[in-house]
């Protein structure tokens, strides 16, 4: 009886997948791994977001950062505090941001507010439906005189909103960019870096609608973790069987008859035949 090893290596190596294949696969779970790795400390960043916010919107109200203090205003230490702030609104200079909310489409009314020492901060007034968006169908709305005005401070959206960037030449605004805002409506250098979501105080006349800032982060990267590792271990238990299907067949052994002749023999010169499991 003889061995035929040729057979059982050419088997072995034929169950295995090319060089360039296995590489390619190896990156692959690489990759995989490090995304559900991302996702991991994406969701605990957002955990920590959330946890921030929360505390901050169901605090008291405090006063506005003084102007010396607004170049260190952050997203991080202050967005969504609740402030108030007095002074007297600028009507004839509010801005009409594209805006999609729980009272449908329509846009936000961002309105300067100039205070006593000359300062200014723009005030997201609220929600108005496009019917509403020219002032002279809500006269009743703006307020004149000294007010006090409380809401949450946000920060400037400088990168435009809808797919779309803004385009102060046609006064087409689908962010609420601050700077930009107060360029396009002549407004001095001393306008806050950030602006005001006010809250749901009635104004008169019904419009603008305040008080719908929405205070929702989604938080599905624990899903998303999941499914990448997933992935992961599929593809890496698809190589493992792969490269080692040669591992797990038991060896073809085959006994050749003299001569040119590949007959199978039987009796006593047969060779022991194992076939693959």
């Amino acid at each position: 009886m003889r061995h035929d090893g040729r057979t059982t290596r050419s088997l072995a190596k034929a169950a295995r997948p090319s060089l360039w294949l296995t590489t390619l696969s190896l990156l692959a779970i690489a990759i995989l791994i490090g995304l559900g790795v991302w996702q991991v400390q994406r969701r605990a960043w957002k955990l920590v977001l959330i946890d921030r916010v929360e505390a901050r919107v169901h605090a008291t109200t405090t006063a506005l950062p003084p102007p010396a203090a607004w170049p260190a205003v952050t997203a991080a230490s202050d967005e969504y505090r609740h402030v108030s702030v007095a002074g007297r609104l600028l009507n004839d200079r509010e801005t009409l941001v594209k805006a999609v909310t729980e009272e449908g489409a329509g846009f936000w009314v961002l309105t300067p507010l100039l205070r006593d020492d000359g300062t200014m901060v723009l005030i997201n007034r609220g929600f108005v439906p496009a019917d509403k968006r020219d002032p002279a169908t809500r006269p009743d709305g703006d307020a004149s005189g000294t007010i006090v005005i409380n809401g949450l401070l946000r920060m400037t959206e400088p990168k435009g909103g809808f797919l779309r960037d803004n385009d102060p030449a046609h006064d087409r605004w689908y962010s609420r960019d601050v700077a930009a805002i107060a360029a396009a409506r002549g407004l001095n250098d001393e306008v806050a870096p950030f602006f005001i979501d006010a809250d749901a105080a009635p104004n008169a006349g019904v419009y603008p609608i305040g008080g719908l800032t929405v205070i929702r982060f989604p938080n599905n990267h624990l899903i998303y973790a999941l499914t990448w590792f997933a992935l992961a271990f599929m593809l890496a238990g698809k190589l493992f069987v792969t490269f080692g299907g040669g591992l797990f067949r038991r060896g073809r052994f085959v006994h050749e008859r003299a001569g040119k002749t590949a007959a199978r023999g039987t009796g006593s010169d047969a060779g022991t035949i194992v076939e693959p499991t």
